[in-house]
């Protein structure tokens, strides 16, 4: 067989190698052509982009109409004009604007303005943590890639960006006119891309969150140029956590004033805007927009209403119109028709400052207002006033840890002995019932001997918007309506069935069980279920109402009405709707009585504790329990505690139904030993004993009530 010679071999060895060589130049041409951008197109229209250049506001609205799309206020102008102000010429600017005014928008707008014109060649976004800094980011990204205005004004910036197609490993390649534009994709970093006789060539973003690696940050530029950053954002630099913590405020302070202001660089002042929002006063944001405390910053705080409205009494009743709407399922139409019929008295003494924000079903920003400020009076005053209400110190209020562990000496479901009264209360959510039942002594000496929720979670360490077995799990395909319905009845059946038990062996059964009627569309639900239940005298509907120093008290001024009885900030009244009898009672006083039971040494009259239990099995229940805080308010000559959800709006529910049950405890006459007024008998046809004492809790200033004629005793018929 004839063997290829060795000259052959090597010929085609050779030919085969010249052969690869021409292969892979020709696809290094490829590659290189494809890499190239090729011309960069002309600027779509050199006059729209002088205007946006001249003005940060014509800019906002020229290329970024869809995020400004209401008219402008004058405390946007103003805002406007000193952010300009910063890019243009230094200097730092703490803003706070209301949430929802577009703040943070206008700032990154704003940075955006500042590297395409060349105002600024390096701006660092700071944020309360990396990740929130990296959104911005991504919000400045997506501008420059997607927006067609300015892909056409600013085609020396966006043209190469637009060319990645988004994809970063392209830009290691990319060039222009045979030089590689050095174009940085990055998700914590950009650089634009090096274009000659382009304002932005070479400029950078960068991420990093406040308490991340802040130092050190500086940059060579493809020319040799070391470059450091110029302008900082920072947005939002503290949490809900951070804010609560002296500590952590004094720390994120110290970094804003040392690490962030020497980004430039020694010897160079860095210039910067920080947009935030106060959360509680003296919190970082408090302190950095106080100008005699952080006098640098130049800080601004603005506001959602200019002056609160003089007619409250009116907008009270709006209020109670609005609440009984979203009680029937039905929209606000009515409460904003009475809004309509009074408008000009209502407005009396308010101003808003930005008039176009409101909804479509209000009619004006004042409503709009309003509405934010009855939802949550405490965020309201926060993250709209920028004025955060004073918080009450309070030593008698336990930590979550002293309460995960104030326990008595019985067991889970054995009430103590000489208990008089067992009460329950029911918390109503749209997926899950909450509740508690308490065994109480005559002078208000309590034990928390069950609390849980229905359907059994099998734990009480849960969060309710975790929570897998539900209404919805338990009676598939069922209407709202009729799962709350058939829930109220499981759980009714569970504690009325069951023989409860004193540690020495003395049955009792439930006196008094007290149903949440206040959420959305339960209020008809409850009410039906109490009307055909077969514990009928045995159960109440509830509502409980937050009466503010502003209101008069509950029971001030009633009417004389037979089968009403009063007691202490509760009452027992029928419904002009309803044939049954349900109880009302003041939100404010009974949180702030809870909370002095709970303070009370255990053991002594007027005290609250848990069940006897072992690790961890109360900590929950401790959340719920300081889910709310109190605000000395005054108003109409009286000073009140309003409690108001924290603003990460926690879970509060067993809070709500120990509440109660300190309502249906009073209500069955077990009454604080300092309490006045003689008991009286009653006949089995008439209202349970109750007392009208009116010594308040140790956390509750006395709340003084207009004077009233007693009847009978210690109980008010009316």
């Amino acid at each position: 067989m004839a063997t290829m010679s060795d000259n052959r071999k090597d010929k085609l060895a050779e030919q085969y190698r010249v052969h690869r060589e021409k292969m892979a130049e020709r696809m290094r041409q490829q590659a290189k052509a494809a890499a190239d951008i090729g011309e960069i197109p002309p600027i779509g229209d050199p006059v729209r982009r002088q205007e946006a250049m001249d003005s940060l506001r014509a800019y906002c609205e020229i290329y970024r109409p869809s995020a400004f799309h209401l008219g402008w206020s004058d405390d946007h102008l103003r805002v406007l004009e000193r952010i300009e102000t910063t890019v243009k010429a230094g200097g730092l600017f703490a803003m706070a604007m209301p949430r929802g005014s577009g703040k943070t928008t206008i700032a990154i707008t704003a940075a955006t303005w500042a590297l395409l014109c060349g105002f600024r060649r390096w701006v660092c976004l700071v944020g309360a943590t990396e990740p929130k800094a990296q959104k911005l980011l991504n919000g400045i990204k997506s501008e420059l890639r997607f927006n067609p205005l300015l892909l056409a004004d600013f085609p020396e910036v966006c043209y190469p960006i637009v060319l990645l197609d988004g994809k970063p490993a392209r830009a290691n390649s990319q060039t222009y006119r045979g030089k590689n534009t050095a174009i940085r994709w990055l998700a914590d970093n950009i650089m634009l891309p090096t274009i000659e006789g382009s304002q932005a060539s070479g400029s950078l973003v960068s991420v990093c969150g406040i308490t991340g690696d802040i130092r050190g940050q500086q940059e060579t530029t493809p020319d040799g140029e070391v470059i450091r950053p110029d302008y900082v954002i920072l947005d939002d630099p503290q949490t809900r956590e951070s804010a609560k913590s002296g500590t952590q405020n004094d720390d994120r302070l110290a970094i804003v004033n040392g690490d962030i202001l020497g980004l430039a660089g020694p010897g160079v002042k860095i210039a910067g805007v920080m947009p935030c929002t106060v959360i509680q006063r003296g919190d970082m944001a408090d302190q950095s927009l106080d100008r005699q405390v952080s006098p640098e910053w130049h800080g601004e705080r603005t506001q959602l209403l200019y002056g609160m409205p003089e007619k409250m009494d009116l907008w009270q009743r709006y209020q109670e119109i609005r609440e009984a709407c979203f009680r029937n399922g039905t929209d606000t139409t009515e409460a904003t028709e009475f809004y309509r019929d009074n408008q000009a008295e209502m407005d009396k003494g308010a101003r808003a400052a930005w008039e176009d924000r409101f909804n479509e079903d209000e009619l004006s920003a004042i409503q709009n207002a309003m509405n934010l400020y009855f939802r949550d009076e405490g965020a309201f005053f926060a993250e709209y006033q920028n004025q955060p209400m004073e918080l009450r110190a309070d030593d008698t209020m336990l930590s979550e840890t002293a309460l995960a562990k104030r326990m008595g000496h019985t067991p889970k479901a054995i009430a103590p002995a000489n208990t008089t009264k067992l009460v329950a209360m029911v918390d109503v959510q749209q997926e899950i019932l909450f509740y508690a039942v308490t065994a109480w002594r005559h002078d208000m000496t309590g034990t928390v001997i069950e609390y849980g929720a229905w359907p059994n979670q099998r734990t009480t360490n849960f969060r309710m918007t975790g929570v897998r077995n539900n209404f919805t799990k338990q009676f598939p395909g069922e209407s709202l309506e009729s799962k709350i319905a058939k829930a109220l009845t499981a759980i009714e059946k569970d504690l009325f069935s069951r023989t409860w038990k004193t540690e020495d062996g003395l049955e009792l059964a439930i006196n008094r069980m007290l149903i949440d009627a206040n959420w959305g569309l339960s209020r008809n639900i409850v009410y039906q279920h109490c009307q055909r239940s077969t514990h009928k005298g045995s159960i109440y509907p509830s509502h409980g109402k937050g009466i503010g120093a502003s209101n008069e008290p509950l029971n001030a001024n009633h009417t004389r009405r037979l089968g009403r009885a009063v007691g202490q900030h509760w009452r027992v009244d029928r419904a002009k709707d309803s044939p049954i009898r349900h109880v009302l009672f003041d939100a404010n006083w009974w949180k702030s009585f809870l909370h002095s039971r709970l303070s009370t040494e255990p053991g002594t009259p007027g005290s609250l504790t848990l069940y006897q239990a072992s690790g961890i099995e109360h900590e929950t229940i401790a959340k719920h329990l300081r889910a709310e805080f109190p605000v000395r308010t005054e108003g109409r000559g009286r000073t009140v505690d309003e409690w108001k959800i924290k603003a990460d709006r926690p879970d509060n529910h067993w809070l709500d139904c120990l509440v109660g049950c300190c309502v249906a405890a009073s209500v069955e006459g077990c009454r604080l030993p300092s309490d006045a007024g003689p008991k009286r008998r009653r006949s089995a046809a008439q209202m349970p004993q109750v007392t009208t004492g009116e010594q308040p809790p140790a956390t509750q200033q006395p709340q003084q009530e207009a004077p009233r004629k007693r009847h009978r005793g210690s109980v008010d018929y009316l």
